[in-house]
């Protein structure tokens, strides 16, 4: 458990050295792709979001990186790939496409239509790709990272319901404090720090850490109090769609990956209450009238915390 400890403190101070001001959010994406999980960061324009990918596949050695650029005539082949026909082999040969990598990132996947969005699905579920009949394992880092602009509307599909119970975590990076801009803009005067990051973690060491995630001891009371307020999204009358119990695994599984980050070898109430806004809120549909009344599921989350007893 030390050692895992170690690991990830390595990898999380190599990723927090590009993202400044960050750090909260980039334990939370840090310990969701360890669990296997995938996170859609909803923010604006410049907050980092692409550099945050980057500088977590910098960080980590032998892994490969492919970056989408989501647009409304993207199509699932530029995805996946496509047999192409050599004329002169007189053969088909196979044109990888940027899915088949370690980590992922799908920007602005909004911008694609459905079709082309639901193209992801398979890979972000099974952690493989069947690509005209044939599958294609993604490996054990897979890992999508997406983003999306909450403001710009025009030329968007939103994602369907089924692709955003794939998301393990929704979150927004936001803007930082004056002082932490400034020091991007002193760290940035001669270069982006970026172009510094080296690996510090390999592969094979981040297997040992998934290992390591599913022995932090977890209380049955604990795992009761998740349940409960995964089901009480069930119960809420302005919640059209409530949360699955794909929401329950994962936010268990995340709780201790970022328990282990936090130095620990058990999870308490506090790491399960933190993370379950940004967990289970992007998974509820909530009725027409909810939402012109301001309602949204990260509310509906809140509201359930504060009304279940929390275990001892």
């Amino acid at each position: 458990m030390e050692e895992a400890q170690g690991i990830v403190a390595r990898l999380e101070n190599s990723v927090r050295q590009v993202m400044l001001g960050q750090e909260d959010t980039v334990r939370r994406v840090l310990a969701t792709m360890i669990v296997g999980g995938h996170v859609l960061l909803e923010d604006n324009p410049g907050t980092g979001k692409t550099t945050l990918a980057k500088a977590i596949a910098a960080s980590i050695d032998g892994t490969d990186f492919q970056r989408i650029q989501f647009t409304p005539d993207l199509l699932p082949s530029d995805i996946l790939g496509v047999n192409v026909f050599d004329p002169q082999k007189q053969e088909f040969s196979f044109h990888r496409g940027p899915i088949l990598t370690d980590i992922l990132l799908a920007d602005e996947i909004n911008r694609a239509s459905p079709r082309t969005q639901s193209a992801l699905l398979e890979a972000m579920a099974e952690g493989q790709a069947t690509i005209e009949g044939k599958r294609h394992d993604l490996g054990d880092l897979f890992f999508v990272l997406a983003t999306q602009n909450p403001v710009e509307l025009r030329g968007t599909f939103p994602l369907p319901e089924a692709q955003m119970d794939r998301f393990a975590l929704k979150r927004s990076l936001g803007y930082v404090s004056i002082e932490e801009e400034m020091s991007i803009l002193s760290a940035q005067k001669e270069g982006h720090p970026l172009d510094q990051v080296r690996p510090v973690v390999s592969r094979e060491e981040l297997v040992s850490v998934k290992k390591a995630v599913r022995e932090v001891r977890i209380s049955r009371e604990l795992q009761e109090y998740i349940v409960r307020l995964v089901a009480g999204t069930r119960e809420r009358s302005e919640v059209k769609l409530p949360a699955s119990p794909r929401a329950s695994l994962h936010l268990m599984q995340i709780a201790q990956a970022l328990s282990l980050f936090e130095g620990r070898e058990f999870v308490i109430p506090e790491v399960v209450q933190t993370l379950a806004p940004d967990v289970i809120g992007h998974r509820l549909v909530l009725e027409g009238d909810a939402r012109y009344s301001g309602h949204d599921g990260v509310s509906v989350v809140r509201e359930l915390l504060e009304s279940l007893p929390v275990p001892a």
